[in-house]
């Protein structure tokens, strides 16, 4: 994690974001190199309030299947590499959990012999 100081010893009363700032000795700031992604996000987030009702609606409940697949615990494997296939086991056998209650057995045979 990276984290980048700003201080100016005379900040100008015509400084557009003064009110933002921090009041200590040469308004000295740290901000992680990332926070413009995370204040990115919060706009796209005000701007549409509603979407982290949706993505709870879809994306955590799959995350909370897989979970209760693995039996709610860590890893098997080490490395990210591993893990990542770890992971696309996990998705994988959801995704054709998923399709067999969907379109059952034979409409999933039918489906990839096609």
């Amino acid at each position: 994690m990276t984290l980048h100081a700003y201080a100016t010893p005379a900040c100008s009363y015509r400084c557009g974001v003064k009110a933002n700032c921090t009041t200590s000795i040469e308004r000295r700031i740290k901000r992680w190199e990332h926070e413009a992604v995370i204040e990115a996000m919060q706009a796209r987030l005000d701007r549409m309030p509603g979407a982290m009702r949706v993505r709870r609606r879809t994306v955590e409940h799959v995350s909370g299947t897989i979970k209760d697949g693995m039996g709610r615990s860590h890893f098997k494997t080490r490395t990210l590499r591993n893990v990542g296939t770890e992971m696309g086991l996990h998705i994988l056998a959801y995704n054709i959990k998923r399709a067999i209650a969907l379109v059952g057995v034979p409409g999933l045979i039918a489906a990839m012999q096609a």
